[in-house]
C-alpha cells in the first residue's frame, strides 16, 4: 500500500533521514521504533506532505505521493494522528470531530461515521458539548484519534500515542489501535513504548540516527538481543 523509497530529508543543514526504504502492506501495522531523534516522526511528517524529501519518492497504491500538499494527501486517504495530540483546544470535541471530515461531503456517511467514533470512544460522547481542552491526556488522545478516522483513511499514521498516558490508558489505546487495524484500516505507528508496539504490529523497523538498522516481522524483532537490550529493558 505504501513503499517508501530511498528518501532523504534534510532540516536545513541537518540531515534528518539517510536513504530510509520502508514498506507498509495493506491490512498491516506496521511500527516504527527508536530513541528520541532518529528520525521517527520525520517520516510521518514526510508521508504527510509536510516535510518534502530531497531525493527518493514515496509510493501511495503505487501512486506517487511528491508534490501534494498537506491537503491532498489527506484526500488520498492517509490521516496522521501527530504527536502531542495537538486538537483544537478551544473547541467543543464535537467541532474537533467534525474538522476531521472537512474534506468529505456525504452527511449521511459523516453522521455514521461520527456515531461510529462514539460507540469506540464512548467517553467522547459523554463529553461531546465539552471544550477539548479540558479533556484528560486519554481523553485528548481518543479525540485525537477519533478525528483522524472522520477522514475515513484507509493508512492511518499514528506517531507516539501513547506519550505522556498511564500505564492503564497505555493498554486500552493500544487494544484500540488493533480493534481499528481488524476492521479494515492500514497502521503506520511510531512509538517509543517499544514491547507495546511489537505486541500488536506485524511488521517492524528500528531507526538510528535517520537510517533503518533493523526490520522484520515484530516477532523477530521482539526475540533479538539487540533490540531487547536497546528497547524493551533487557
Amino acid at each position: 500500500m505504501l513503499k517508501i523509497d530511498n528518501i532523504h530529508v534534510y532540516y536545513g543543514a541537518i540531515h534528518a533521514l539517510k536513504g530510509i526504504s520502508v514498506h507498509v502492506n495493506e491490512g498491516e501495522i506496521v511500527t516504527l521504533i527508536g530513541a528520541n531523534g532518529a528520525g521517527k516522526s520525520t517520516i510521518l511528517r514526510t508521508i504527510s506532505g509536510l516535510l518534502k524529501p530531497k531525493t527518493g519518492d514515496l509510493l501511495f497504491e503505487e501512486k506517487s505521493l511528491l508534490g501534494y500538499g498537506a491537503q491532498n494527501i489527506v484526500k488520498q486517504g492517509i490521516s496522521q494522528v501527530p504527536e502531542g495530540r495537538r486538537i483544537f483546544a478551544n473547541m467543543t470535541v464535537l467541532e474537533n470531530l467534525e474538522l476531521g471530515a472537512y474534506i468529505r461531503k456525504d452527511k449521511k456517511g459523516i453522521a455514521d461515521d461520527m456515531g461510529s467514533v462514539f460507540k469506540r470512544f464512548p467517553r467522547l460522547a459523554e463529553r461531546k458539548s465539552q471544550i477539548a481542552g479540558t479533556l484528560s491526556g486519554g481523553e485528548q488522545q481518543m479525540l485525537a484519534m477519533g478525528r483522524a478516522l472522520m477522514s475515513r483513511p484507509r493508512l492511518l499514521l499514528l506517531d507516539e500515542p501513547s506519550m505522556g498516558l498511564a500505564p492503564l490508558l497505555v493498554k486500552e489505546i493500544f487494544s484500540i489501535i488493533r480493534e481499528i487495524n481488524e476492521t479494515g484500516t492500514t497502521i503506520l505507528l511510531v512509538e517509543q513504548n517499544a514491547h507495546m508496539a511489537l505486541s500488536i504490529a506485524h511488521h517492524a523497523y528500528v531507526l538510528e540516527t535517520g537510517r533503518i538498522t533493523l526490520s522484520g516481522t515484530a516477532k523477530e524483532l521482539a526475540a533479538s538481543e539487540d533490540v531487547r537490550k536497546a528497547y524493551l529493558g533487557g
